[in-house]
């Protein structure tokens, strides 16, 4: 079973004990308001324990998990406007990734939202200085032992097997306690709109999308039973 939570960064496929024994627990920001970050991270934090954190906008909150030595920030850039025509992000993909390195320079880990990927995006991350990419979702259900690997330029894949959204869909989801005790790389994926929900059906969700950025009144929708947030809840105090 694995015995404490670590850095995406601190994988090295060549070293078991660097992601073997270890949980991984990430976030993609997803331009959440502050009031819904910070939820999140006060709950993180209580634990003190290690996440990497996957930004999508500048926010004074970065100064914060910057302060936490056992946080690492990454980047979560969205290519879904630049697919469809729209340059409003950003007239190329380079473009893009410079808007979000510009605001953590000291990004080394990626996940596209949408877990968009391509060999040349691929190139495009190294050339940036990034060393880990979180772009391959193999969910839980479908019973693989993950491992990181090497690609040919150098890049490190990191592929994960839990997400929150994911398992809101699915009719059966294996519990956190018994994910935490398979064999092989176990990164989980939360985002803090449904950890600040507690979201169990994409319903709340998505018929909430109006005052995603209005706290005081989205609060009055969050689930009283089990849900993103319980999830969280459960995972933190299993180490």
């Amino acid at each position: 079973m694995a015995q404490h939570f670590a850095k995406i960064t601190e994988i090295n496929p060549e070293i078991n004990l660097s992601w073997e024994e270890s949980l991984f627990l990430t976030f993609d920001i997803d331009w959440a308001c502050d009031e819904v970050l910070a939820n999140t991270i006060e709950l993180v934090q209580q634990k003190d324990i290690c996440a990497t954190w996957f930004i999508t906008h500048d926010t004074p909150l970065l100064n914060e998990l910057r302060k936490n030595p056992k946080f690492e920030l990454g980047i979560h850039p969205n290519f879904n406007f630049l697919l469809n025509g729209d340059s409003r992000n950003g007239a190329t993909a380079e473009e893009i990734l410079d808007r979000l390195l510009t605001i953590v320079p000291e990004a080394k880990t990626i996940r596209s939202h949408s877990m968009t990927q391509s060999s040349n995006l691929l190139q495009l991350f190294v050339k940036k200085g990034l060393t880990h990419d979180c772009n391959h979702f193999i969910p839980e259900q479908a019973q693989i032992s993950l491992k990181p690997w090497h690609l040919w330029n150098g890049l490190i894949k990191i592929p994960y097997f839990w997400e929150d959204d994911v398992a809101c869909i699915y009719d059966t989801n294996t519990s956190i306690q018994l994910l935490t005790q398979r064999d092989g790389l176990k990164v989980f994926d939360f985002h803090p709109i449904h950890v600040f929900l507690n979201t169990e059906d994409l319903a709340r969700y998505e018929t909430t999308r109006e005052i995603h950025h209005n706290p005081q009144d989205l609060i009055k929708y969050r689930c009283g039973g089990q849900g993103t947030m319980t999830a969280l809840e459960t995972l933190l105090t299993l180490i």
